[in-house]
């Protein structure tokens, strides 16, 4: 069972209570009536799908049902950090230690 820190309701819960809502950080187009089909392509449908640490949206549906950003290891599926939506992505030196163990404790968004 993979337990997911919520920022809001500040606790580790099960991920059956938890719904992912893709990539975080995403660069929203100003007018989207003046962009090009290509560029609404590159905006909507493409995205990366890297090996290792990426930034996710989560929702928390049952319970808060709040939105907020953690950083997951694609490869281990390890929660890092949680975050709330609308805070600036951070930098993975400051919660990663020698690239395994976060640096941060349980209170800030460390999995177990």
């Amino acid at each position: 069972m993979l337990l997911i820190y919520c920022p809001y309701c500040e606790e580790e819960r099960n991920e059956l209570e938890f719904r992912n809502g893709g990539d975080a950080h995403i660069a929203r187009p100003t007018n989207i009536a003046d962009i090009t089909d290509e560029e609404f392509e590159e905006y909507f449908f493409i995205r990366q799908n890297p090996k290792g640490l990426i930034y996710e949206r989560w929702r928390h549906v049952h319970g808060c049902g709040k939105f907020f950003n953690a950083a997951r290891d694609t490869v281990s599926d390890r929660f890092y950090l949680s975050y709330k939506a609308g805070e600036p992505k951070p930098d993975p030196a400051t919660f990663l230690n020698n690239g395994n163990e976060s640096a941060l404790n349980k209170d800030k968004g460390a999995s177990k």
